[in-house]
């Protein structure tokens, strides 16, 4: 399966840096020295990235006879490291151990290929079967998670803000939902294109949580990270979809930056052009479409972003009113002229993005 555009090599957190900046200036040692350290890690990581140019997708190949209904799962333990892959500790279909960590990391990949294949057909991250491999306890109180092109890596978090990163699920499924939009999309990672590539995977990830948990759109709490601020700090996640700006208010780590509407666009340089502060626009409008509609939000909203990330017209450098049009199209061409297509029109027009 062919990128749009080539292969772009990305490297993608969880936790954006301009979070992990103010930690770092912290008084208290506790919480700065593990944010410094991971600030370092991700931009090693990330000029890494950049420095390897690769054409077409990593050399990486479901194992030989492999079901291609299945997920092929491998689990690796850097032991507070910064080596990768690290030890391989859990394998496919092997029974789950005494490290809880280890088996949540296993249980999210299943989750994130299961939601793929059985609502939208897609048989793992690229679409023909790419293993999931993921890292655990990377490095020593690491604050992050990411993708880093090939597989995931969750820090155990410092325990002063941040639990152990793979107690969401709609982190895992955000991390490995990048590697879906780099082997479909390709977005580039700047300004509003950036954006639209968090927001879809925010969109994603919570779609995984929804569907792992059973909720409508009615049920699910819209949040993403619920579970991994630790319990002294003021917030319920790292950012909400239903209300953005809102997912905390804390002495340390402020308050959320991110807008609902084009009415407070946040211009900037940091966070490639406020990659993560801007996706709280998208993210709303996904919201309002799935709230609009009803039922289980990763059939037809689900199936609408799916369509536009896929479908082969969405370009590198896609604006949001780009996507706005093509969620419109896929609205039309899928459902018609029905309830789908009017609620598409209308979150757009309530977040303020133009939509034909």
């Amino acid at each position: 399966m062919t990128t749009n555009g080539g292969f772009q090599p990305v490297f993608c957190t969880i936790v954006p840096p301009h979070l992990l900046d103010r930690l770092a200036r912290h008084e208290d040692a506790a919480v700065s020295g593990p944010a410094r350290r991971s600030l370092q890690i991700d931009a090693y990581e990330r000029t890494r990235r950049r420095l390897t140019t690769v054409i077409g997708a990593p050399s990486v190949a479901a194992p030989a006879g492999a079901a291609a209904d299945r997920p092929h799962r491998t689990i690796y333990d850097a032991d507070h490291t910064q080596d990768l892959p690290g030890t391989k500790v859990r394998e496919e279909g092997s029974e789950p151990g005494a490290d809880a960590t280890v088996n949540r990391a296993y249980a999210g990949l299943g989750a994130t290929f299961e939601l793929y294949l059985k609502a939208y057909g897609r048989h793992s991250i690229d679409g023909d079967g790419l293993p999931l491999n993921a890292t655990v306890h990377y490095d020593k109180d690491y604050d992050n998670a990411f993708w880093n092109g090939e597989q995931m890596v969750f820090g155990d978090g410092d325990n002063e803000i941040f639990l152990d990163f793979t107690i969401p699920v709609d982190v895992i499924g955000h991390e490995l939902t990048h590697g879906v939009t780099q082997y479909s999309a390709n977005l580039e990672y700047f300004g509003q294109s950036g954006a639209l590539n968090e927001s879809v995977s925010d969109v994603f990830g919570s779609l995984i949580k929804q569907y792992s948990l059973g909720q409508s759109a009615e049920q699910a709490d819209w949040l993403i990270g619920a579970g991994l601020l630790a319990p002294k700090v003021t917030g319920t996640a790292l950012r909400s979809m239903k209300a953005p700006g809102t997912a905390y208010d804390d002495d340390v780590l402020g308050k959320d930056p991110q807008p609902a509407t084009m009415d407070g666009y946040v211009r900037t340089g940091r966070d490639n052009g406020g990659v993560h502060i801007n996706s709280g626009i998208p993210n709303h409008a996904f919201y309002l479409v799935a709230t609009a509609i009803g039922g289980h939000s990763w059939e037809r909203a689900g199936q609408i972003w799916y369509d536009v990330l896929t479908g082969g017209d969405l370009k590198t450098d896609a604006q949001f009113a780009d996507f706005a049009e093509l969620t419109v199209k896929a609205a039309r061409s899928r459902y018609g002229a029905a309830g789908e297509l009017q609620a598409v029109q209308k979150a757009w027009e309530q977040v303020g993005v133009q939509a034909p």
